[in-house]
């Protein structure tokens, strides 16, 4: 079983930045893929980003590409979303997941979920 607390997030100003971690609990969590979600009122919980169980494969949703980045510390069982540039549009609740598949972008494909943490972004 992994349980998953993110922190980290708050308000910040357009243009500004955030760091979102992940703690992890349990063993094997270095053996899971890691993802970022968010969700907006009103709206779908969404991909944003997802690494491999290594980190040595990333990827990102098109929205966020060149401003988030995504990376772990499987000796610390933390996982980091680095936002950068953020605009009003990336408001939302951000969720961090685990998953036992490579490295999945959609929501059904997780095993596990934080409880989010919110971002707004103010203009």
């Amino acid at each position: 079983q992994v349980q998953l607390e993110e922190s980290g997030g708050g308000l910040v100003q357009a243009g500004g930045s955030l760091r979102l971690s992940c703690a992890a609990s349990g063993r094997t969590f270095s053996r899971y893929a890691a993802g970022w979600f968010r969700q907006a009122p009103g709206k779908e919980r969404e991909f944003v980003a997802v690494i491999s169980w290594s980190g040595g494969s990333t990827s990102y949703a098109d929205s966020v590409k060149g401003r988030f980045k995504i990376s772990r510390d499987n000796a610390k069982n933390t996982v980091y979303l680095q936002m950068n540039s953020l605009k009003p549009e990336d408001t939302a609740v951000y969720y961090c997941a685990a998953a036992s598949a490579f490295a999945p972008v959609r929501v059904g494909e997780y095993d596990h979920w934080g409880q989010g943490t919110q971002v707004t972004v103010s203009s």
